[in-house]
C-alpha cells in the first residue's frame, strides 16, 4: 500500500484547497499521494497557532504540500528549508511557493535528515506518524544533531498515536514543554 512518505505511482489530480490558519486564508495546491490532500489537518493548524516570537533558521521536516514552512514564512522573520521523502510533495510545495512568491525558500528531498547539512534554529515537523515509531524517533530524536545551541524542536503528535510513550522517550534527549492540549493533539517544544 502506498502512502504520503513514499514515492508512488498514484495518478495526480492536482487541486487547490484553502484553510483559514490563525484567522487567515490561505490556498494550497494538493494532490494524491500526499498528507491531508483534502484539508489542512487540525493538527498542523494547531501546532502553527501555538508557534509564538520565532525569529531565525527554520527547517520543515516531512513539509508535504508545505502548509508550515510557507505560513512560517510569510509571519515571521525567518528563512526556511523545507524537506520531504515524497517526491510529489516536494513538487507541490516549490508550486506553493512559487504561488505566494516566496523564492527564497529551500525544498528539497531528504530521508529524515540524510540530506541536511545545516543547523537550524528550529524544527518543525508533524512526523508520518503511519511510517511508524522508529521513523517518528529518527525524526523527533535526530533533529538535536541539526539544532543550534539553543535550538528548538516543535512537532504535533496525537495521544492515541503515542504522544505519551513518544514524550517520555524524548525526555533523554530534551527539555520538553507540552505547548497545549487539544482534540487529541498534543503539542510540544522540546529544547536542546
Amino acid at each position: 500500500m502506498d502512502h504520503y512518505f513514499t514515492n508512488n505511482n498514484i495518478k495526480s489530480n492536482i487541486k487547490i484547497i484553502n484553510s483559514i490558519i490563525n484567522e487567515k486564508q490561505y490556498d494550497f495546491f494538493v494532490d494524491n499521494g500526499v498528507f491531508s490532500k483534502n484539508n489542512v489537518d487540525y493538527g498542523t493548524k494547531l501546532l502553527l497557532e501555538n508557534i509564538k516570537e520565532i525569529d531565525g533558521k527554520i527547517l520543515d521536516v516531512g513539509c508535504g504540500y508545505g502548509v508550515i514552512g510557507i505560513y512560517l514564512k510569510m509571519n515571521y522573520n525567518c528563512t526556511v528549508d523545507m524537506i520531504d521523502i515524497n517526491k510529489r510533495a516536494i513538487h507541490l510545495s516549490r508550486k506553493n511557493i512559487d504561488k505566494y512568491k516566496l523564492n527564497d525558500i529551500t525544498v528539497f528531498e531528504s530521508d529524515a535528515y540524510i540530506n541536511v547539512t545545516n543547523k537550524y534554529d528550529y524544527i518543525i515537523t508533524n512526523p508520518p506518524i503511519r511510517a511508524g515509531k522508529e521513523k517518528v524517533l529518527e525524526i523527533l530524536i535526530g533533529a538535536k544533531e541539526f539544532l543550534n545551541e539553543n535550538g528548538k524542536l516543535y512537532f504535533v503528535i496525537r495521544k492515541d498515536q503515542g504522544a505519551k510513550s513518544i514524550t517520555e522517550h524524548l525526555k533523554a534527549y530534551y527539555n520538553l514543554n507540552i505547548l497545549t492540549k487539544s482534540k487529541g493533539f498534543w503539542i510540544i517544544c522540546a529544547e536542546n
